[in-house]
């Protein structure tokens, strides 16, 4: 009786300040991520009031958040869009993994950490977040910009290429021969292109049974096999995050608005709490003596994925102002960089491997909201003030002839 009282208070602490958090947010026009990012640090691992409690829910919370934020953004596009986005964008896919990939293989292997934890460091700084991207275009109302489906094509190449990148990872931490890993990415690829398959062309029998004029059953139905989807997928080693993702693009029409509607603040719930998660198991001691490489490579790789937005939405026909929003839209990364340094630190890699990924995705997980607001602005900012720059610097060698010409110096013109 007594731990339930003090499970309910704690949670609803958290539920409480992120209300609070949320309204400063949007009092201020910024989005809440960073905020409830600190909270979470504030009472984790470290911090100034450590939760107990609470945490193995808040844990359930923040993989529920994950999902429903992919969920959504599924909604938003209809299988037919995600097909034709895939066919024209996976140049940019491959662009994408060699300019943020690279990066972290480097900074692991001139730390003298090995082949395996370069394969691991490349691919924490490679992945962006899609969950805190999902939540950044929502709060800024980006969904319906032309470069969207540009960035939404990145994200889900990202997802899909962890259907072969994890498993090749795992055999790789275990010390697995060829065989078993050759094994295990075949069931992972296999089952990933059973449920791409089974989206795209069978998505209208998909609404149709999900359908139901009741709001409350249309709400069940949804949300479980959202969850039992995203179950499946990640026990067969691929994504839940894909999994979801696909869920959504299978619904359309009335189907996906309603669903929209009912789920949207179960999403806001949890997604809240996905954070405040991630915040609760970073201790704040372990930070400062990876910050130096972990701000380089933050930085490194800030500029190459805002690159890899740029390429991407100028290849698509985005006009200049929408190549640099999804570039800085890009940058955040969170959840499955998390995911892979904890899968290296629990095969004993590098000890200081978990640090330095944690401090990586802090850093960018609290920039990618600020570059995904001010980059376009920035850019148009350096722009105006080298187009200034051009007209003075021209001026100066006519103003000097003149100078030349009323001394008798200079060049005389006819009378």
């Amino acid at each position: 009786m007594h731990s339930s009282a003090i499970f309910l208070i704690e949670f609803g602490a958290i539920i409480l300040g992120l209300g609070l958090l949320g309204r400063l947010a949007g009092r201020l026009k910024f989005s809440p991520i960073p905020l409830y990012l600190l909270a979470g640090l504030a009472f984790g691992e470290g911090g100034l009031l450590p939760l107990g409690t609470s945490e193995e829910f808040v844990a359930i919370g923040a993989e529920i958040g994950v999902i429903l934020l992919l969920l959504m953004l599924g909604l938003e596009y209809t299988a037919s869009d995600l097909v034709s986005n895939l066919k024209t964008q996976y140049p940019a896919g491959l662009v994408d993994a060699a300019l943020n990939a690279l990066p972290g293989a480097a900074m692991a292997l001139l730390l003298g950490w090995g082949p395996v934890a370069a394969v691991v460091l490349a691919g924490v700084t490679w992945i962006s977040s899609s969950g805190v991207i999902a939540k950044v275009l929502g709060d800024l109302g980006r969904l319906g910009n032309r470069e969207t489906p540009v960035i939404l094509s990145i994200l889900v190449l990202e997802d899909l290429s962890m259907a072969v990148y994890l498993p090749i990872l795992t055999a790789l931490l275990a010390g697995a021969g060829l065989a078993a890993g050759s094994l295990t990415l075949a069931i992972a690829l296999g089952v990933a292109g059973l449920v791409l398959l089974l989206a795209v062309r069978y998505g209208r029998h998909i609404s149709r049974f999900v359908s139901s004029d009741d709001p409350e059953k249309l709400l069940l139905v949804v949300l479980g096999l959202t969850l039992l989807v995203a179950g499946i997928a990640q026990q067969l080693q691929v994504s839940a995050a894909v999994g979801a993702f696909l869920v959504g693009i299978a619904l359309s029409g009335e189907v996906a608005e309603g669903a929209h509607n009912l789920l949207a603040p179960l999403r806001d719930l949890f997604a809240a709490v996905f954070f405040v998660f991630f915040g609760l198991h970073t201790d704040p001691a372990s930070i400062p003596p990876v910050l130096l490489p972990a701000l380089a490579l933050a930085v490194v790789t800030a500029a190459t994925k805002i690159a890899t937005g740029y390429w991407a939405a100028k290849r698509a026909g985005v006009g200049v102002k929408g190549r640099w929003r999804a570039g800085g839209t890009l940058v955040a990364r969170g959840e499955f960089s998390i995911v892979i340094a904890g899968l290296a630190v629990t095969a004993g890699i590098e000890p200081s491997l978990g640090p330095l990924a944690t401090a990586y995705v802090l850093i960018l997980v609290v920039l990618g909201p600020l570059t995904a607001r001010f980059t376009e602005p920035a850019a148009a900012w350096i722009t105006r003030r080298r187009t200034l720059s051009v007209p003075r610097q021209a001026e100066a060698p006519a103003q000097e002839e003149a100078t030349k010409a009323v001394q008798g110096n200079g060049p005389v013109g006819p009378a």
